[in-house]
């Protein structure tokens, strides 16, 4: 501990993925049991600016539908809410309807939201957070973006891009950490002073 502090550096941080980059890998998933479910999970992970951890251990009886036509999730726990407090979120109207097709696609009897395929087959198997970093980058490199620039990006790049959105669109800081689960400002200010940067190009 003495060394790092004689050395200090800072995080690398995620890439943070824009708007435009979504719709871009949401376009490229393919019609099949994989790429339903990739649609499902990219936009709603993205919606709920929610950390990996956050995404594999989502249940469906953590979504509720509403009346408007978008979600309201519960995310039960996180690294800041050891206790399980949780926290809920919202979504666009076309994460219920990707979410939709993956539930009619994946069917019953199956806990996580989210599930493992075999075989083009869903089955009852949590995804790991690895997947969802190769998830993204995958995605990426379909939608034909080099090599140099998939790197930068991690399954950590729906949070911060989603983050650093709600900032381009006039939301206050105050407003993103309650969106986000955030509980001292201090990264999310760093997610934050790249975008105001533009530093994303």
């Amino acid at each position: 501990r003495k060394i790092a502090r004689s050395r200090p550096t800072r995080p690398r941080q995620a890439r943070g993925l824009t708007a435009d980059e979504l719709h871009k890998i949401l376009s490229v998933q393919p019609d099949t049991p994989w790429g339903t479910r990739n649609r499902a999970l990219l936009s709603l992970g993205y919606d709920l600016l929610a950390r990996r951890s956050e995404i594999t251990a989502l249940r469906a009886e953590d979504v509720t539908w509403r009346r408007d036509g978008t979600l309201e999730v519960l995310l039960r726990r996180s690294k800041t809410d050891q206790f399980g407090r949780g926290r809920v979120a919202f979504t666009s109207r076309r994460s219920t309807e990707l979410v939709d097709a993956w539930l009619y696609c994946r069917g019953g009897d199956i806990t996580p939201l989210f599930c493992a395929i075999y075989r083009g087959v869903p089955i009852d198997r949590p995804l790991s957070g690895s997947t969802v970093k190769n998830i993204i980058k995958s995605s990426l490199s379909a939608a034909g973006y080099d090599r140099s620039i998939v790197d930068g990006f991690s399954a950590h790049s729906l949070r911060v891009g989603a983050a650093q959105e709600l900032l381009r669109r006039g939301h206050d800081g105050a407003a993103i950490m309650r969106a986000g689960g955030w509980k001292t400002p201090t990264i999310l200010a760093r997610y934050l002073a790249l975008a105001q940067h533009n530093v994303w190009t």
